[in-house]
């Protein structure tokens, strides 16, 4: 069903405040097929850019990739944009505060230690400063200082508990303390207070070990361990500061389940059953508080995804993609969708792509209150999870509404009932303005 749209008028030079009581309608998700990559590719990284692109640069295909390539949501095609300087791949990317991306390390024949930033605006790529110590399979981290941390991953097939940190505004390179355990295929995952969880991965062997990096000291420390060991396995933040951690390889099984870490106590707890075994997969946190789990392999190469519901810990089927595959990437769109890009089907590398559509949640809309010429607040009643609005404006001569009439104002995520935009467009002694309000997705 096509959700409906709460649409209402408001003059620049009248207070409006209106119970509207107005319930959207829910509808079941979806995966749909959108524009193919230009290069099959696995192994890449995906990153959205502020103008809402996705940047998919390097990779492995038919060989190690320099091309990068960007998807538009709004015509769902891909365009090639400047080729990195090194071709690389198990490499990280990382959107710094400039709105540059930071390509560290990587593989291409043997470990890289040279890093290079994308520019948008030229769609071009410098080289930064080189990285102290060659490795791939590592973790990258924006810290809430503008920095970069870098840690663990493989220099010449042994495990690095190395760590070090990149400074925009230097465009260097700096050691920082050591991991107490040397690390491949871990995960890293900025926490609320700042310090960066990074968890399991191999080192001597598989790790069910955990451990906590404080900037503001520069050292790490042991956490309390997972349940169980795992390897490219997935975690991810929830809107509740809780980590959810799910699937991974041991050494002897895949049937590794999900647990939650709590910062507040340093503890693991197993929690839920997902539907399938899974490693290599990816793990989206969705505008509602869901976690989307997609692709991967198991017991065969993958195409199936589910959802984590953190309010009762519970899992649900989320359909599947067109084809299975793993080492691919998903990335979260403005617009609240997730694309899944290129990856490995067990028999080629992928080209394709796949669109997640998440259902739609029912909410009310109680109130509209337009305080001024610029400033619209929009009041609603939810289930208390963090919801996707979809707010457009625009100037009409008739009351047609037509589709046409409207322009996109912006994106909001909010984590209460309430919320504002400012309407840049409105002027006191202008013509009506109309608003169309999407429910939530």
């Amino acid at each position: 069903m096509r959700n409906r749209l709460l649409t209402v008028s408001a003059l620049a030079l009248t207070t409006l405040a209106l119970n509207l009581s107005v319930i959207h309608e829910a509808k079941a998700a979806s995966w749909v097929a959108t524009g193919s990559l230009n290069t099959p590719r696995a192994y890449h990284t995906a990153t959205l850019l502020p103008n809402g692109k996705v940047l998919v640069a390097g990779g492995n295909g038919a060989t190690f990739l320099t091309s990068a390539e960007l998807y538009d949501p709004a015509s769902g095609t891909w365009t090639n944009t400047g080729p990195i300087t090194t071709a690389r791949f198990e490499h990280t990317a990382t959107l710094l505060p400039n709105g540059k991306v930071l390509y560290a390390g990587g593989f291409a024949t043997n470990d890289l230690s040279s890093a290079e930033l994308y520019n948008p605006a030229s769609g071009t790529w410098a080289n930064t400063g080189s990285l102290t110590t060659s490795r791939h399979s590592h973790t990258a981290t924006l810290l809430n200082n503008g920095k970069v941390l870098v840690a663990g991953g493989l220099h010449n097939n042994a495990t690095l508990s190395s760590a070090e940190l990149y400074d925009p505004a230097l465009g260097t390179w700096t050691n920082t303390g050591s991991m107490t355990a040397g690390r491949s295929g871990q995960t890293a995952t900025l926490l609320a207070n700042g310090k960066v969880l990074v968890a399991g991965g191999f080192g001597a062997t598989y790790l069910s070990t955990a451990e906590l990096y404080d900037p503001t000291s520069g050292t790490w420390t042991n956490t309390g361990s997972m349940t169980t060991a795992r390897e490219n396995h997935t975690a991810t933040l929830l809107a509740n500061g809780k980590v959810l951690v799910v699937g991974g390889f041991n050494g002897s099984g895949l049937n590794l389940g999900a647990e939650l870490y709590d910062p507040a106590l340093g503890t693991w707890t197993a929690t839920g059953s997902p539907s399938a075994v899974r490693e290599l997969h990816t793990a989206t946190l969705l505008p509602n508080g869901t976690v989307l789990i997609a692709g991967g392999i198991g017991n065969t190469y993958l195409a199936s995804a589910e959802l984590y519901n953190p309010s009762g810990g519970t899992w649900s089927t989320a359909g599947s993609m067109s084809t299975a595959r793993d080492y691919h990437t998903a990335t979260l769109l403005l617009n609240g969708n997730v694309v899944a890009a290129g990856g490995f089907n067990g028999v080629a590398y992928v080209s394709s792509a796949d669109l997640y559509a998440p259902p739609l949640i029912t909410f009310q809309i109680t109130s509209i209150v337009r305080s001024n010429a610029h400033d619209l607040f929009i009041t609603w009643n939810t289930s208390g999870l963090t919801n996707f609005v979809q707010v457009t404006t625009g100037t009409v001569a008739s009351a047609s509404y037509a589709t046409n009439n409207f322009m996109d104002l912006t994106n909001l995520l909010v984590t209460t009932a309430t919320t504002n935009f400012l309407d840049v467009g409105a002027t006191t002694n202008g013509p009506a303005r109309y608003y169309r309000i999407r429910s939530p997705q």
